[in-house]
């Protein structure tokens, strides 16, 4: 198995992981896998070809959509 690959499934247990977590306890890993995802999609996308990237970028924005929107409005100063 590659490394993007184990990454990738290391990411995905991890995040199922901190999902399981209440809520308070659930921001600061979930940064952490925010910040990461992008990395290793990268990754997966260098080794694997750019439909395994594709894959994992769908697969993050629909784990991440509500975050992502967040941000993005807070970022852009539009009120959600």
């Amino acid at each position: 198995m590659s490394l993007p690959v184990l990454c990738a499934v290391i990411w995905a247990l991890t995040a199922t992981g901190v999902a399981f977590l209440p809520m308070r306890w659930q921001f600061p890993p979930g940064i952490v896998l925010l910040i990461a995802a992008p990395v290793i999609i990268v990754m997966l996308g260098v080794q694997h070809g750019w439909l395994s990237a594709l894959g994992g970028s769908a697969a993050f924005i629909s784990m991440f959509r509500r975050p992502l929107r967040h941000y993005w409005c807070k970022w852009t100063g539009v009120s959600q």
